[in-house]
């Protein structure tokens, strides 16, 4: 894998089309305000731990990425249309990118580090050149794993769709107040929730391992993002399961998991040895 294969687009013009959904789905989030209803808000929460919980946290990023533990088939297809929810993209588009992250974290060919500018790393290499969301072919380089898959390469073609069949269903229900709240409200949410691990843990928080890269733990976007906060732990250790190695390390994901493997669902779940030494710490 090279940096040169997938451009990050620094140097090109912003992409009209990304920026529209944005500002579309930011106006509709905006709007959730002004249609509040307690049913909309737990609707709201039951689809972002699904759709961020299930589908990012479990799903995209310590299943399908990482392969940190294994799941029947079917249940791993259904984490990953979960993770279609978020629009952050197919399971192919979100796992090469994060591979290429690990590959080149805080490098050159890091898709999205903060040494480029902490907008850039939030959003900003979103917002440049030629969306890669739905260019299978290219991303598939560095998912070949998925890329194998038919299913995979479907979804990650038609990852929109399922975004668009929630949000019709959600109107036919509850009308706009569910729309706008179990739809735009929790996608802006959850996109800037996911985005804060891009940025905000490769610039402030501790660090207990020595890696090569920024990577730092932060608790309070571990407690929005299912325990993803806990990015120097992961980085430290990526084909963990566990993130929070700590006890008082909040690790929601970890949590589910720990349920799952007691009931037989998960299997062969990595989990890293928690440092308890300096030497320890360092070696790690």
């Amino acid at each position: 894998m090279n940096s040169e294969a997938v451009d990050i687009h620094r140097d090109r013009k912003l992409n009209p089309q990304i920026i529209i959904v944005l500002i579309i789905l930011h106006l509709g989030a905006f709007a959730g305000f002004f249609f509040f209803s307690w049913r909309a808000l737990f609707v709201a929460l039951v689809l972002y731990w699904m759709a961020t919980g299930l589908g990012i946290s479990l799903g995209y990023h310590r299943l399908h990425t990482h392969r940190s533990y294994k799941l029947p088939r079917w249940i791993e297809y259904f984490f990953a249309v979960c993770g279609t929810l978020t629009l952050e993209g197919g399971p192919i588009f979100w796992v090469a990118t994060h591979r290429i992250h690990h590959q080149f974290s805080d490098k050159p060919g890091d898709p999205h580090s903060p040494r480029d500018g902490a907008w850039w790393s939030h959003i900003g290499w979103l917002l440049h050149g030629e969306s890669k969301h739905s260019n299978t072919k290219l991303m598939a380089k560095y998912a070949p794993d998925l890329a194998q898959d038919r299913f995979y390469v479907w979804l990650n073609d038609y990852h929109w769709m399922t975004v668009i069949a929630l949000g019709a269903l959600l109107y036919w229900i509850g009308g706009l107040p569910f729309l706008l709240w179990a739809g735009f409200v929790r996608i802006v949410f959850g996109l800037h929730a996911t985005w804060l691990v891009n940025s905000a843990t490769h610039m402030w928080g501790s660090r207990r391992f020595t890696t090569r890269d920024d990577s730092r733990n932060n608790l309070l976007v571990a407690l929005i993002t299912f325990g993803e906060g806990w990015h120097n732990n992961h980085h430290a250790h990526p084909t963990s399961a566990r993130h929070g190695l700590a006890w008082w390390e909040i690790d929601l994901s970890w949590m589910q998991l720990r349920v799952l493997k007691a009931l037989g669902i998960a299997k062969a779940v990595q989990v890293a040895k928690i440092p308890t030494t300096d030497a320890e710490r360092q070696a790690a």
